[in-house]
Parts: structure tokens; sequence; C-alpha cells
């Protein structure tokens, strides 16, 4: 006599997060797992809920900027643009010359810098430590800049509707120079430590697959949308500030794949060391603030105004009631967007791969639980 024994498989739910340290912050995701393979992927938000959104309504326009310096307080100085750009809008104002050319020096190292901080934890995800020692090395550097120029390493409050807090030290220029020397030299050594590395390729090349129509629906910008080949930046789409009079390449990525997107932000750093040259040269002297009133008080209305931020499009949605206070500020932040992809980019892929698909995204929690 023989009995026939049914098995039956069940798909596990294993939670990753947000105690785990590779969702790089509060952030929790739900994997749909049938052995090590992802069969489907919940991501879970909330838990850091600054509510920067709502404090923007009860703060005037020069506190709000401190609280962009918080939204993604990895890449300080381009979120303040991004608010103050916003208010010139509205009140009609321009920066003067020589504060716009302050603004993309100070926002192109900000970037590098940001690049610089993603290349070292996305290695140490995939399990290598000696690239954030290298990483951090030269973010050291720009973060010294920025405290002999705004007078903190984080959280800035430098930039103004209508230019800049202070003109930028005596030194400054020869100090960018000497800067871009050391810190090109950095991204160098980066490079060539990690971007060939035959376990880093393994680890990276065909995974988390997203084609560019698939990430464009998801609305997915930056390195994360430009891996995939479409050359959308806003600095060249929708151009502000100086960088029409900059030469510059938008590099794009050919497979969509975890490895085209942490590249392609290795030869970000590339190009926005030379933009910092090319700005440096131009340099002009003049006022850093544009004539008007100190305390901002713009007309009834309403604008929507966007920059390139080192993870993507951000945008700032701004209603004025006439006030020295925003009516409401609705923040487009490209963190947020860019984890619609998330799902699409793991399904199919291992647990393992999971860490590296998120990580590839290079996520700041402020920006998703604003």
């Amino acid at each position: 006599m023989t009995t026939e024994s049914q098995f039956e498989t069940v798909d596990m739910m294993l939670n990753m997060g947000p105690q785990h340290p590779a969702t790089h912050g509060v952030f929790r995701m739900v994997l749909k797992v049938d052995g090590e393979k992802v069969i489907d992927v919940i991501p879970h938000i909330g838990y850091l809920h600054r509510g920067t959104e709502r404090l923007a309504e009860v703060e005037t326009y020069g506190q709000v900027i401190t609280l962009f310096d918080r939204v993604d307080y990895i890449a300080n100085l381009n979120n303040e643009l991004a608010f103050v750009r916003a208010g010139e809008q509205i009140m009609e104002v321009e920066a003067p010359e020589r504060a716009q050319y302050i603004r993309v020096i100070l926002a192109e190292l900000n970037r590098v810098a940001s690049h610089l901080l993603f290349i070292g934890t996305y290695a140490i995800d995939l399990g290598a430590m000696t690239p954030v020692m290298y990483g951090f090395r030269e973010r050291e550097r720009i973060q010294n800049l920025f405290e002999h120029v705004t007078g903190a390493r984080m959280m800035h409050n430098y930039m103004r509707i209508g230019g800049v807090k202070a003109d930028v030290p005596d030194d400054f220029v020869p100090w960018v120079r000497q800067l871009i020397g050391e810190v090109r030299k950095g991204v160098e050594e980066c490079d060539k430590l990690l971007s060939t590395n035959e376990v880093f390729l393994g680890r990276t090349r065909g995974v988390g697959v997203i084609d560019g129509p698939t990430a464009i629906s998801c609305g997915l910008t930056g390195p994360s949308l430009r891996g995939s080949g479409v050359a959308y930046d806003v600095r060249k789409d929708d151009p502000y500030e100086i960088y029409p009079y900059l030469n510059y390449k938008v590099p794009v990525g050919e497979n969509g794949d975890c490895w085209d997107r942490y590249y392609l932000r290795m030869l970000e750093c590339y190009e926005s060391l030379s933009m910092i040259e090319q700005c440096l040269d131009q340099f002009p002297e003049g006022p850093i603030m544009a004539a008007g009133r100190r305390i901002a008080r713009p007309p009834a209305g309403e604008v929507f105004s966007h920059s390139e931020n080192p993870r993507g499009d951000l945008g700032v949605y701004l209603v004025s009631d006439g006030t020295d206070k925003p009516y409401r500020v609705k923040i487009r932040p490209p963190s947020f967007c860019n984890l619609v992809g998330l799902a699409t980019m793991t399904r199919g892929s291992y647990i393992a791969d999971a860490v590296a698909i998120l990580g590839s995204l290079d996520i700041v929690l402020g920006e998703v639980d604003r």
C-alpha cells in the first residue's frame, strides 16, 4: 500500500527594514518571495513624516529655506536653490549674475558631494568597504569649503530670494580651483577601484533593469531615468540660472540596470567639476542681492518651479496669499517618485539583488517622508 504525499508551496512575505541598514533610513519594503526569488515588492513609507509642507505654511519665506535644507539633507544647497527660485519667480525678481554663479558653483559641488556619498554607501551595500573611505575623503574636502563659505557644514541657510546671504570669501576662487584638482583625482581613484571590479559588475550588470518608456511612466527622473537611456535633465530641458552659458554633456545609460545608474553618477561628477571650472573662468564682479524688500512678501498667486537635484527633478509648487508666509508649498521630490519604479525593477530578481536595486535609486528619506 502506498500513500501519496501532497506538498503545497506558499509564497513567503519577508520584511526588509526599517531597521535594516541597507534600506537607507526608516524605509521598509515587504518582499514576497518564492525561495530566493522576489515575486513582488510592497514599499511602506511614513515612518519619518517630517511635516515639511505643513510647517512651511506657518513660517516666513526666509524661515522656509531652512526646511528645504532638511528635505534632502545630502544636497542642502540644491534644495535651497529650488525654493528660492520659486520665490523669485512669483515675485518677478532675478538674482544678480554674480549670485547666480555662486549658486551654480555651490550646487554643482553639492551634487559631487552627494554622488560621492552614494558611491561609497552603494559599495557598502554590496559588501565593499574601501570605496566609502575614498568617497568620504573627497566629500570632506567639499564640506570644508561649504563651512568656509556658509558657516555650516550642513543646513547652510545660505541662499536667499534675490541672491545669496553673503558674498564668498576673498580666497574662494583659488580654493575652489585647488579643490577641483584634488576631488577629480579622488573621483578617478573611486572609478578605477570600483567601476570595473569583477564582483561589483556581477552584482550590478543586468540587475534591476527598467526600460526608458517604463521609467518615464513610473515618473523616474535624474540618474535613475537617464540610466535607461532617456536624456532628460532640467538644466538642459528647462534651463535656469547661468547653465545656458556652460558647455557640458548629459550622460545616459544603455541597459537601465544598476550599473548604469551607478556609473552615470560617476560621469556626472566629472561633468560637474568641468562646469565649476567654467564658472570660475567666467566669475563676474557685482552685487549678490537684487534690490528690493528684505522681508519677502510676494503678490498673491501661484507658481511651479523645478531644478535638477542630484536625485532628479525637484519641483516646488508655491501658492502666495500676499502675506509674508506661503499659503501652500507642495514639493515634488525625486526620491519619492523614483520609488514608484522599485517593484518593476525588483520582480524576478533575488533577495540579495533587492538590496542592490534599492541602493541604486539613491533615495533620501527626508524627501520620501517629507
